[in-house]
């Protein structure tokens, strides 16, 4: 495992830290893991959601955009028939 160390770290966010570990029944350590594992895995998720609406938009764009013609209803649907043939 890799060490990882933060200087410059305030008082209050290391008091913080610790209150915010003894509440979640871990160590500094393991709540500062958690705390940037969580925001790494919440950042890449965004980012391929992004990236697929991205691509998306830009595969449209590039035909000029997409406009659909959607009948009216004139009818409600059928109900569904459950008989043997």
């Amino acid at each position: 495992m890799a060490t990882l160390t933060i200087r410059n770290l305030d008082e209050r966010t290391k008091a913080q830290l610790r209150v915010q570990a003894a509440r979640h029944g871990r160590s500094m350590e393991e709540e500062a893991r958690t705390i940037l594992r969580t925001a790494i895995e919440s950042s890449q998720a965004e980012v391929q959601v992004e990236r697929l609406g991205s691509r998306i938009h830009a595969h449209f764009a590039e035909l000029g955009g997409l406009e659909l013609d959607l009948p009216e209803r004139s009818s409600s649907p059928a109900a569904a028939e459950f008989e043997p043939r």
